[in-house]
């Protein structure tokens, strides 16, 4: 059943363009991983320090591939010295469809 998942990022003060960096650079590889339906990085318009991720993916099990990815990993050690609180990710599951 497919996940979405959504990921939280608030940097540290002086951060904000490191992170923003950061999380370009994660785009493509994920984009590459065959579990990954879409990934997009997003900025809040209000708060420059607000970054998100959020990503839709096949099901938990290709989610769980990619956290285990040498890219995934090397992003994760690299993130947390950027950010100013823990991590913040979330695994939803969509409750109705615009079809519905």
């Amino acid at each position: 059943m497919e996940i979405f998942v959504f990921a939280r990022f608030h940097a540290r003060a002086g951060q904000d363009e490191a992170l923003a960096v950061l999380m370009r650079e994660q785009l493509q590889p994920v984009r590459a991983e065959p579990g990954c339906l879409r990934i997009d990085a997003f900025r809040s318009t209000r708060d420059p320090s607000l970054f998100f991720f959020h990503s839709r993916w096949v099901d938990e099990a290709a989610f769980d591939t990619h956290a285990d990815l040498p890219h995934t990993v090397r992003f994760l050690k690299q993130v947390q010295q950027l950010i100013d609180h823990p991590l913040d990710i979330a695994r939803v599951r969509q409750l109705e469809s615009w079809a519905s």
